[in-house]
């Protein structure tokens, strides 16, 4: 879950259990000050009451020892006045209760004050009520509202969150997806600062830019490294291949030391092949070829396909070439030769005996793009992230196999800003996809 949404959550159940907190208290409270308010009338009643009782609809009731009720019209008062057992001292104590009482066969729910009292001689216990139905119908209608309130609160809230969170943490983002995701070359890093207001957000920018600075750095070490170490190899390599080749010509020369000496060559040989592709790399990374040429992808593709036959008829493969489109591009002519090369070496490579090899490609939205597919050993998911490795070996009976073909191709297109795809299933095939942006 994003940051944003996650933030937006939270503000969001924040103020619904605020508002929840509230409504339950305003629900409380609203039953409380009502209920006193009804005691408080009943009081008032209660006195205006005991002082009529001396009138005379009171006094003829009282004095036959009868019960004295009362109702309003809409019975939504009542006052009864009920003999009970003679108690010389009463407790002038009033007691208030919630009853549900029968009025003309319909039940009707009152708060009632009960109190006893003494008059000419008698005990008495009087009953004023009044209904609470106005205070429940209260109740639903402000829990109602209450509920209503809550959910607009909720969609506002949530929504309000969600534009604000996107609005805090755009910076956020672009830093990250600037910074972070579309750097593919620490040489070419983009130390604009992101503008923004947040502190957090600024540290984190500075923090990145530091820190690829000292990435850079150190790219640049490793590849100035790289190509002096070449440069001063390749040297005394060419100096020994040279003597190691006129001690071959001397006719004294045992067949024992004339194949030491010839192995001793093979080996040179690799080590000034090894250091080629470095340098090779190196001067791609450090864009050290123009791109003027225009490339016609299928030309390239029928030359190294005329280069590699006899390699392609020892292993018995099948080579298809199903190219549909003509297109060029702008780009370097070798490096493409030695792109497409290495791709297809390496379909003949791993691939089985009498295998295929099929290339294809596809026009888009104006997106070229070619695929290579073989039917060769495949690949797992953890050898297809670090295809790209240099000195990545995998298993092939090919002896003279440096582990540096995909690392060129890599360091190429990246060169060209071309995107390569490679999709894999172990022991059934491998396919490269080749993505051209760019076309002309």
């Amino acid at each position: 879950m994003k940051l944003q949404v996650k933030l937006a959550l939270y503000n969001t159940l924040t103020k619904v259990s605020i508002i929840l907190f509230t409504g339950l208290l305003i629900l409380l409270s609203i039953e409380k000050i009502s209920y006193n308010h009804i005691e408080v009338r009943l009081e008032e009643k209660k006195e205006a009451t005991l002082r009529s009782l001396s009138s005379k609809e009171i006094n003829s009731f009282l004095a036959a020892q009868k019960v004295y009720t009362d109702y309003n019209i809409l019975k939504e008062e009542f006052i009864t006045i009920t003999p009970v057992k003679y108690q010389p001292n009463t407790n002038t104590k009033v007691i208030f209760t919630t009853e549900a009482k029968k009025v003309d066969k319909n039940m009707e729910t009152y708060r009632i004050l009960s109190n006893r009292f003494n008059f000419n001689g008698y005990t008495y216990l009087l009953q004023i009520g009044e209904t609470i139905e106005s205070v429940e119908e209260l109740k639903s209608i402000i829990k109602k509202f209450t509920l209503l309130v809550l959910f607009i609160a909720l969609v506002l809230t949530l929504i309000s969150d969600l534009v604000f969170t996107k609005f805090l943490l755009a910076p956020f983002y672009k830093i990250i997806d600037r910074k972070l995701i579309k750097v593919n070359d620490p040489m070419n890093f983009d130390y604009e600062k992101i503008k923004t207001t947040t502190q957090d957000f600024e540290l984190l920018d500075d923090s990145i830019s530091s820190l690829m600075k000292k990435i850079s750095n150190l790219f640049i070490l490793e590849k100035q490294f790289i190509a002096n170490v070449s440069h001063e190899l390749l040297t005394p390599i060419s100096i020994i291949s040279s003597r190691l080749e006129n001690i071959l010509l001397h006719d004294n020369l045992s067949e024992g030391s004339e194949n030491k000496m010839h192995a001793s060559l093979k080996t040179l040989n690799r080590l000034k092949s090894i250091i080629n592709s470095l340098l090779l790399i190196s001067k791609v990374e450090n864009n050290q070829f123009d791109k003027g040429d225009m490339v016609m992808i299928a030309e390239v593709i029928k030359e190294i396909h005329e280069e590699l036959e006899d390699r392609i008829e020892e292993k018995h493969l099948t080579f298809t070439n199903h190219l549909k489109y003509i297109y060029s591009i702008q780009g370097n002519r070798p490096l493409m030769h030695t792109l497409l090369f290495n791709i297809i070496n390496n379909s003949i490579k791993y691939n089985n005996l009498k295998g295929s090899i099929t290339i294809s490609d596809d026009l888009t939205d104006d997106i070229y793009a070619i695929t290579i597919a073989d039917t060769g050993a495949g690949m797992e998911q953890k050898q297809i992230d670090n295809a790209f490795n240099r000195f990545e070996k995998f298993d092939t009976d090919e002896k003279e196999s440096y582990g540096l073909g995909l690392a060129i191709v890599k360091s190429i297109t990246a060169f060209h800003n071309i995107k390569i795809k490679i999709n894999s299933v172990k022991n059934k095939g491998t396919a490269v996809k080749l993505i051209f942006d760019h076309l002309t």
